[in-house]
């Protein structure tokens, strides 16, 4: 996986051969903060020094930060889908909450 996290911020990691190195940004926040590195080492660490920066910048000039995703997700499915679902979740012994959370962390991390 191409990804990274630190402090709940996570990043998007590509190889950029024309520069030789490994690049990176934070990921939904709305700020643009990116790092770089010429070895895996070398990108963890400017990945959290990225992060650290950004949250201190923000708090010099008294702006709260992006922050990550809040753990709440509203999704709109069709009718037999929410149905399947809320059975699905039942049969488990879950609520849809419970379920869908373990399905999404599933198919998200393979």
């Amino acid at each position: 996986m191409n990804t990274m996290i630190y402090k709940g911020y996570a990043a998007r990691i590509e190889y950029s051969e024309e520069d030789g190195c490994f690049m990176g940004h934070i990921v939904g926040i709305r700020d643009v903060v990116g790092f770089h590195g010429d070895s895996v080492g070398e990108l963890c660490t400017a990945f959290k020094e990225a992060v650290d920066d950004y949250l201190e910048s923000c708090e010099k000039i008294g702006q709260s930060p992006n922050k990550p995703y809040s753990g709440k997700l509203m999704l709109r499915v069709p009718p037999e889908v929410h149905a399947a679902v809320a059975t699905a979740a039942r049969v488990s012994g879950k609520s849809i909450n419970q379920w869908a959370a373990e399905m999404l962390s599933k198919a998200a991390h393979g």
